[in-house]
């Protein structure tokens, strides 16, 4: 599982390049003809991890609660994001990868019930839901390119 936890590591600090440099008002416009806004999508793949691996195995999330059910599946920003959780946020995407391959060697997900992905996804097991993060970390990655894009546009135009 080593080569899994690296390509998430990757992933996650590739992204962190693209929001590099973006303000907390950047990251918490929602543009014209999204539902949503860049920290939301930063913050729902910390929480879609935490739901996939920890809440699904019954072990308890790795984070503050605050940084999980406001954006599980099926929410929207409720809320300007500040400085100091956008730094957060971005802190976490990292760590909780760390936390999870030390919890993951650790042996805390042995009971990891099989359950079906909101997209279809069967997992068997926890090596298996560890292989499905970098799939959803994609989805949401590619939301966030969109996003910035239609952000820098919108804003520029504001100016």
């Amino acid at each position: 599982m080593k080569q899994e936890f690296e390509v998430i590591k990757n992933t996650r600090q590739m992204l962190l390049r693209v929001v590099e440099g973006l303000t907390p008002e950047q990251l918490n416009h929602i543009p014209s003809g999204f539902n949503n806004n860049v920290i939301w999508n930063l913050a729902h793949i910390i929480s879609g991890q935490q739901g996939i691996c920890y809440t699904r195995a019954g072990v308890p999330i790795a984070v503050d609660d605050k940084f999980y059910a406001p954006y599980r599946p099926g929410t929207s920003p409720r809320g300007f994001i500040d400085a100091d959780d956008i730094a957060e946020v971005k802190e976490l995407l990292i760590s909780t990868i760390e936390k999870l391959e030390e919890d993951y060697h650790a042996g805390i997900f042995a009971n990891y019930p099989t359950t079906t992905t909101s997209s279809g996804v069967t997992l068997n097991n926890i090596n298996e839901a560890i292989r499905f993060v970098p799939f959803h970390d994609g989805l949401h990655t590619g939301y966030i390119m969109a996003l910035k894009r239609a952000v820098l546009e919108e804003m520029s135009k504001l100016v």
